[in-house]
């Protein structure tokens, strides 16, 4: 399976789906076509029961380097009322207007996802990698919150993903002066799993190992962590039982089973 879309291309191996950046000669700057493409490559990928692990990458010398700098001399042109448009933007039922959603979507995948990190990684690209359950960097790799530069907040999901991987005090901080920081500071603050020297490769080991589990625990587990950002306490022991249940005596659990007891690799079923 392939998929191509201006600003982004898509190819699927045994359960992998490797999604690129393809805006290399602007550093994959985000423009008006790469949200539409992220948005419309993501949910044709939540769609797609065969995933069970998604690579978000960038091609050339960056990640993604932000937003395309045109976008800002529009701004710098434009009476600031017609900026009312972007608050009256049509939203998701989960309340995202597009560029949030071009973030979102990747949290919203069934299967986890691993942004891997190299060159820039500023603003909207900084949020982006956000999006990812996981994000491998390289350890020259540098990132910013850089909206403030500009004379803005970020605005693309920053502060849903935020909280949690990384202290309020030290977010304020990044947020408040735009600093840019190192891959490896980033691992230290909390925004990173970890630096290599080919996140890329990295990612697609990392995604072939995550393909290899039950696709069904995968996507428990995550609706798990997912849910747990804002369910009570009560609410999260009893969704922990319910996804258990599901889980215990499925095929794919016993497949599970059957694999370790005779040592062979599992044969699991996509989802239904």
């Amino acid at each position: 399976m392939s998929i191509a879309i201006d600003r982004v291309r898509v190819s699927v191996d045994q359960g992998v789906a490797d999604v690129r950046l393809v805006r290399a000669d602007k550093m994959n700057a985000m423009d008006d076509a790469m949200f539409d493409a992220l948005i419309e490559t993501g949910e044709a990928l939540k769609r797609d029961q065969t995933i069970r692990a998604v690579v978000l990458s960038g091609d050339g010398k960056a990640f993604c380097a932000g937003l395309d700098t045109e976008n800002f001399g529009k701004m710098a042109s434009g009476a600031p009322r017609r900026n009312s448009d972007l608050a009256a933007q049509r939203r998701t039922p989960g309340g995202a207007n597009r560029p949030q959603q071009a973030v979102l979507v990747w949290r919203e995948q069934p299967a986890p996802v691993i942004a891997a990190v190299h060159g820039a990684a500023f603003g909207a690209g900084f949020q982006l990698a956000l999006g990812a359950d996981i994000r491998i960097v390289a350890p020259d790799a540098r990132m910013a919150i850089l909206e403030i530069k500009w004379g803005l907040v970020p605005d693309m999901g920053a502060y849903t993903l935020l909280p949690g991987l990384i202290r309020d005090d030290l977010a304020r901080e990044l947020t408040y002066t735009g600093r840019i920081f190192s891959g490896e500071e980033a691992v230290s603050f909390g925004l990173a799993a970890r630096v290599s020297a080919d996140p890329y490769a990295s990612a697609l080991t990392l995604a072939r190992e995550i393909a290899g589990k039950s696709p069904d625990a995968t996507r428990a587990a995550k609706r798990l962590f997912e849910g747990a950002r804002t369910w009570s306490r009560q609410d999260i022991l009893r969704q922990e039982t319910l996804e258990q249940v599901a889980l215990i005596g499925s095929p794919n659990q016993k497949e599970a089973i059957m694999a370790n007891l005779e040592k062979r690799p599992p044969q699991f079923s996509d989802p239904a």
